[in-house]
C-alpha cells in the first residue's frame, strides 16, 4: 500500500489539507485456530499487507470517513448512541467509542483509508482496520497514553458490541504487536507472549496462501454456535469438578472431557476435542521450530486441518480439495487458516516444489470449480505504526 495513493484520495475528498498516515497489518496464523477464545495458544505473525488511513482532526464532534476501496462516504456523530449503519463505518465508530471509554478525548476527524489485505482470505482485515484507528486515535487525541494491550482489547470490544462477532484477541494482537521476521506465541489466558524468529527461506521452505475465493461470514451463528459448544463443555466440567473452576477449555484436560462425555451433546464433544488437540499442537510446533524441524511443523498442520474439517466442521469442499492437492504435491504442511467457512489454506513447502504446486493447484481447482485460487505469497512484517 502506497502512502502517496492514500494522500491523493484524502486531499481530493477533504479540502486539500493533509493529516497523519497510519498503517496496521493483516496476519497469518501458522497454527492455533479457534483457541484464542478458549484461552489456549496461538502462533500468528503480522504480514506485508495492511490497512492504511490518513486522519486529521476537524474541530467538530463528527467523523467524516471515506472508504477508498468501496468509494463510500459516511458521516456520524461520535456521541450518537446508534452510530452508522454501514458495517465498515461501524468498525470506526466502535473504535471511537471504545477509545473514549479508555479515557482518550476523541474528537471529530476526517479520514480516508484503503487496504491491500485480501478480503475473505482469513487474514483479518477487520482487526487491521480496528488496530489502525486505535493507533491513530491514541496518537492524535490520547498522547499515546493507552497501552497496546488496551488497544487490542478495544478492537475486540468493537467486534463484540458493534459488529456482533464474539471473537478472541489473536487478530488484534497480531496486528498491533507484530514484528518483521518473527511469529508470536500468545497465551490467550495470561496474555503472555514470546517472539520466535521465523525465516523458513533460510531452511529451504516457503509459506504461501491459496485463497479459495469462497467468502465467509463470521458474524452470524456458525461462529458463535461453536463458541457456545465450547462453553457448554466448560460448564459441564465445572459441574462435575467444581474445585477446578475452569474459565475456558484451556483449564480442562482430556480426562475432564472424557468424564463429561455423557452429559453434553456429541457435537459439543467434537468441538472440544479439536480445541484440546489444537492446544497441544501449537506447543508442538513451537518445539519443532526451535529444532528447525519443519517436517514436524507440517505434520501438525495437516492434523489441524483434519480437526477443523471433521471435528470443528468449519471447512468446506473447496478448502478440503486444496488440502488434498497439497498432499498430492508433497507439500510439507497445509491447513485452513482463519475462522473457516471459506477463505485460505496456508501451506508450508520446500521451495523447489513451489512452482509445481502452484501450477497443479490452479489447474485442478479451476477444472473443478471454474476459477483459479488466488496465490498470496506472504512476508512477515511489522505491526501498527505511524507512517508519516
Amino acid at each position: 500500500m502506497e502512502t502517496d495513493y492514500i494522500r491523493s484520495r484524502f486531499i481530493k475528498h477533504f479540502d486539500g489539507k493533509t493529516g497523519n498516515i497510519y498503517a496496521s497489518p493483516g496476519r497469518i496464523n501458522l497454527i492455533g485456530e479457534h483457541t484464542d477464545y478458549n484461552g489456549g495458544f496461538v502462533f500468528p505473525g503480522a504480514v506485508n499487507y495492511c490497512i492504511m488511513a490518513e486522519v486529521r482532526p476537524n474541530g467538530t464532534n463528527k467523523v467524516l470517513a471515506y472508504s477508498i476501496d468501496l468509494k463510500d462516504r459516511v458521516e456520524f456523530d461520535i456521541d450518537d448512541p446508534k452510530g452508522p449503519s454501514a458495517t465498515w463505518a461501524r468498525f470506526i465508530y466502535g473504535m471511537c467509542r471504545e477509545m473514549k471509554a479508555l479515557g482518550v478525548d476523541v474528537k471529530g476527524f476526517n479520514t480516508a483509508f484503503a487496504g491491500d489485505i485480501p478480503l475473505g482470505a482469513g487474514m483479518s482485515s477487520s482487526a487491521a482496520l480496528e488496530s489502525c484507528f486505535a493507533y491513530a486515535l491514541n496518537d492524535l487525541f490520547g498522547d499515546n497514553k493507552v497501552s497496546k494491550w488496551d488497544m487490542v482489547l478495544a478492537g475486540q470490544a468493537t467486534e463484540h458490541k458493534y459488529i456482533g462477532c464474539n471473537c478472541g484477541i489473536m487478530d488484534q494482537f497480531a496486528s498491533m504487536f507484530g514484528q518483521e521476521g518473527k511469529l508470536m506465541r500468545l497465551d490467550c489466558d495470561s496474555r503472555e507472549f514470546e517472539y520466535f524468529p521465523f525465516n523458513p527461506e533460510k531452511a529451504g521452505y516457503k509459506v504461501v496462501l491459496l485463497n479459495s475465493r469462497v467468502k465467509h461470514e463470521l458474524s452470524g451463528s456458525p461462529y458463535n454456535d461453536r463458541r457456545n459448544s465450547c462453553e457448554n463443555v466448560v460448564k459441564a466440567v465445572n459441574e462435575k469438578f467444581p474445585e477446578l473452576n475452569a474459565k475456558t477449555l484451556r483449564n480442562c484436560t482430556w480426562e475432564h472431557l472424557e468424564a463429561v462425555r455423557d452429559t453434553v451433546s456429541a457435537e459439543d464433544i467434537k468441538r472440544a476435542t479439536f480445541v484440546l488437540g489444537e492446544k497441544d499442537r501449537v506447543l508442538g510446533v513451537c518445539n519443532a521450530l526451535e529444532k528447525g524441524d519443519y517436517e514436524e511443523v507440517g505434520r501438525l498442520m495437516y492434523l489441524t486441518h483434519d480437526g477443523l474439517s471433521k471435528d470443528y466442521e468449519v471447512s468446506c469442499e473447496e478448502l478440503d480439495y486444496l488440502n488434498d492437492i497439497a498432499r498430492e504435491c508433497g507439500v510439507t504442511g497445509s491447513r485452513i487458516m482463519g475462522g473457516g467457512f471459506g477463505g485460505c489454506t496456508i501451506n508450508l513447502l520446500k521451495t523447489d516444489l513451489y512452482d509445481n504446486f502452484i501450477k497443479t493447484a490452479k489447474e485442478k481447482f479451476s477444472a473443478k470449480y471454474g476459477h483459479e485460487p488466488i496465490v498470496i505469497d506472504v512476508v512477515i512484517g511489522n505491526g501498527s505504526r505511524k507512517v508519516c
